[in-house]
């Protein structure tokens, strides 16, 4: 259109009767008609005369082409009058604005990034030859996904002042579903078996949802490449695909796809040979390679050969290195010789390394994460081990890195880290209501990123029906800069048992703890603490599991006294993780065993150990498998008056309820319930002191149980979850928000304590009293979570359903948890 449009243009000044450019003059005056938006200046920029010089039919019809290639007009006329030359012009119209209709497949940001590619953007001038060819390849895109009846048309609605509203219409249509796949010219292996793995299926069952019976041409490119590695990987070095017929019904709603294929003979390895030089690693680049003589040919092998040589030398600063295998093939005894070149390349160096995204974040708390450093060959080990590291943050949602070599510098390249942060910590402040709790609330601020040194701060009110508590910590990760971590915490509690659903005692607790980290390897650090803290025990219902250390510490002219204890405690631990983010992990596991014990100048004299572990296994994009398992166990040490010393009931390991311990229960619900021991009266005469009556012997004592649990010093809680994409959400949210369906078991129970040494006291209607022990009996349930990291903090959704309880178990089908640590 264009060129017709300059070619009538020129035609007109040929013939013109107001052109009239038939022969040579001296310009005198040039002036343009019809501006609006460019300004004259600019428009005479683009006209390759001047006044004063002299013009003919050539000059005048270059002038039209350089106001054409400008791109500022739709269309241009030039007249002649006299020796003044005049160009009339209609400036091409201004985009006002972009919307889209009907897209689903292709998002906005997709489009918008596409039309920014062709400068189609707001404010840009409108290119009606650009917006046809993106019409065409949008078309083209869909028909790529099978989706043959898609149409895209690009509105134009003209504005005042030269504006224009772009909106492109979609119809997307159905894809085209894939009714059979045939492959021809293969006798060695049938359909069944070269199809197993592809992704594109056809003919499958209507349960099976995860199926992909959908064409895309993408797809199919992958799946015919899987079937070449099909034959690869078993010697036919020279199998090949001669054609592929993708054939569509009428109707375009079905496709039928054929490949004719070649599977030619196998081949075995005669000898493998290395050329080049290997930067002085000669020995063990052979020590790593895995291709032998004598083996069948298998090109996985091949690609793993060349692919752990690349990786090796890149460890070293060689980062480009060029490792290439070379077959040469006998067709006599069909085997192939395999010369394995190796070009390293220049050694390169870090120059530089930057960071972008880190809005919050101080550089040097992400320096500090560092592997590579500045100055120092680059490393593709250390550099992934910095992305590692960076991406376990807690306040990190992404990390992505690429190097820019410097110009004119082979040997220097600048490391660029971006990195994507995500809400660091939240505030919380809340009313909640329940029908165990009753009225809560709470209120606090925690922080992983304070102020953006990476250091940890947190303080929180919290109020429910059975507790109140405040605490306040802190944390330095890197108080020196070898990562030795320093923190603290200053707490106090007040917790009524009888609302938890334990038995009756109330609990005053404060007290403070410091703690220091030292890192072992990449992966490994342990920590030590040391603790103070307070326990003032009031309101206690005292029943069998504890009269024992009841009567060890109580005062015997004062039982209705409350006890007090005061307990010192080091502790140490030992973690281990590999996981690949810091939150919402998907890959990975990690691991921590502590042991925590109070110190011989206590007034307890106990200790606890705890394992705590977790694995992620990735299926699929979006798709993980995690299981967890927690163990605790905890006992006395020493004696006291010839008693041996026990767990203090306060620090019994309890289970149900919370976000991690057998969630469908209810609090504290999960473990052994109370036992209560009564003597039995006779009646009598009155005695002198006013006596009616007295007690058989302790043979003859009864016992009673409770519903309520009092924990164990042992426990055992293991979960299975599904990692699932959740449903409606943008994938861009991935990192914020996860859904799962998840499997709790687990139990707690008393190693010290023996509910038979009772049986012999029990009515009949309490056969049972073994069944208040938990001993051999675990609890299982199961329900969906939902975890969103929103701005204004953790917030945690479960359904959970009990499917293996017990008598007297409370149960619950819903949970939700605002500020919580996931």
């Amino acid at each position: 259109m264009m060129i017709k449009k300059i070619a009538l243009a020129v035609l007109m000044g040929a013939l013109g009767t107001t052109a009239q450019a038939a022969e040579e003059f001296q310009v005198e005056d040039i002036q343009v008609k019809g501006l609006q938006r460019v300004a004259l200046g600019a428009a005479l920029t683009h006209i390759p005369f001047n006044v004063g010089d002299t013009l003919n039919d050539f000059r005048i019809s270059q002038s039209i082409k350089a106001l054409y290639k400008s791109g500022h007009f739709n269309d241009i006329a030039v007249y002649r009058d006299g020796n003044r030359i005049i160009f009339k012009v209609r400036e091409r119209e201004t985009i006002s604005e972009i919307t889209f209709d009907g897209n689903k497949d292709l998002k906005e940001e997709q489009l918008i990034e596409s039309l920014d590619g062709s400068d189609i953007r707001v404010g840009e001038t409108l290119d009606k030859t650009v917006i046809s060819g993106l019409e065409v390849g949008l078309e083209d895109f869909y028909h790529s996904v099978g989706k043959y009846n898609a149409d895209v048309k690009a509105e134009i609605t003209h504005l005042p002042r030269n504006r224009v509203n772009l909106k492109f219409v979609f119809s997307e249509g159905d894809a085209a579903a894939i009714q059979q796949i045939n492959i021809v010219g293969n006798e060695i292996f049938s359909d069944e078996e070269l199809l197993e793995n592809a992704e594109l299926t056809f003919d499958s069952p209507w349960w099976d949802f995860m199926a992909q019976d959908r064409y895309q041409k993408q797809t199919l490119q992958g799946d015919m490449e899987k079937v070449e590695s099909y034959y690869l990987d078993r010697g036919y070095l020279q199998y090949k695909v001669n054609s592929t017929q993708v054939s569509m019904t009428p109707d375009k709603k079905a496709v039928y796809i054929t490949l004719n294929v070649t599977e030619g003979e196998q081949y075995t390895v005669s000898d493998v040979e290395f050329v080049g030089d290997m930067a002085g690693f000669e020995k063990t680049i052979r020590a790593i390679n895995p291709l032998r003589g004598g083996k069948l040919y298998n090109g996985a092998e091949v690609t793993y050969t060349e692919e752990t040589i690349s990786k090796f030398l890149g460890r070293f600063g060689y980062a480009y290195p060029k490792v290439t295998t070379i077959p040469e093939i006998n067709e006599e005894d069909k085997t192939v010789k395999l010369t394995i070149s190796v070009d390293p390349g220049k050694r390169v160096y870090v120059n530089r390394i930057n960071f972008k995204g880190n809005h919050v974040t101080a550089d040097r708390v992400l320096r500090r994460e560092m592997r590579q450093m500045e100055g120092a060959w680059l490393s593709n080990s250390l550099v992934e081990g910095s992305k590692a590291w960076l991406q376990r943050l807690p306040y990190m949602e992404d990390i992505e890195f690429e190097t820019k070599q410097l110009p004119e510098e082979e040997d220097l390249v600048d490391l660029e880290f971006t990195v994507k942060e995500q809400p660091s910590g939240s505030f919380t402040a809340g009313i909640g209501y329940g029908s165990a709790t009753k009225l809560s609330l709470n209120a606090g601020i925690q922080q992983n990123n304070f102020l953006g040194t990476g250091n940890r701060l947190g303080f929180s009110v919290n109020t429910v029906s059975y507790s109140r508590s405040v605490s306040m910590s802190y944390t330095d990760p890197y108080f020196t800069v070898d990562a030795i971590s320093l923190g603290g915490t200053i707490f106090y509690n007040e917790f009524d048992a009888g609302r938890a659903n334990l038995v009756q005692y109330n609990n005053k607790t404060y007290g403070v703890n410091v703690n220091f980290g030292f890192p072992i390897n990449e992966y490994v650090r342990l920590n030590f603490g040391l603790g103070y803290k307070h326990n003032g025990i009031t309101r206690l219902q005292t029943y069998e599991q504890i009269q024992k250390f009841y009567e060890l510490y109580s005062d015997p002219n004062d039982p209705d006294a409350g006890l007090e204890f005061e307990n010192f405690d080091v502790s140490a631990a030992i973690s281990r993780s590999t996981l690949n983010r810091g939150t919402f992990p998907t890959a990975g596991s990690s691991q921590r065993l502590s042991y925590k014990m109070t110190t011989p100048n206590s007034d307890t004299n106990y200790f606890t150990l705890n394992l705590d572990t977790k694995w992620y296994f990735p299926i699929a994009r979006g798709w993980s498998f995690k299981t967890s398992l927690k163990l605790g166990y905890g006992n006395g040490y020493g004696d006291i008056n010839g008693n041996e010393q026990i767990l203090p009931f306060w620090e019994n390991f309890r289970a149900g309820g919370g976000s991690d311990t057998l969630r469908g229960f209810e609090t504290n619900i999960v473990g052994p319930r109370a036992i209560f021991r009564y003597p039995t009266g006779i009646p009598g005469t009155p005695d002198p002191l006013g006596g009616s009556g007295c007690c058989l012997g302790p043979d003859h004592d009864v016992v009673s149980g409770s519903r309520r649990s009092v924990g164990g010093n042992a426990m055992a809680v293991a979960g299975i979850e599904l990692i699932v994409p959740t449903p409606l959400i943008d994938e861009g949210y991935a990192n914020s928000v996860r859904t799962s369906f998840f499997i709790d078991a687990g139990n707690v129970w008393d190693t010290e304590f023996s509910m038979s040494d009772y049986q012999d006291l029990a009515p009949k209607e309490f056969a049972k009293i073994d069944d208040y022990s938990d001993v051999g009996r675990y609890r299982v349930s199961g329900g969906l979570s939902i975890q969103w990291l929103s701005p204004m903090g953790p917030m945690i959704f479960s359904f959970a359903k009990a499917i293996k309880e017990e008598e007297g178990d409370d149960t619950k089908f819903f949970n939700f948890n605002i500020g919580k640590t996931f």
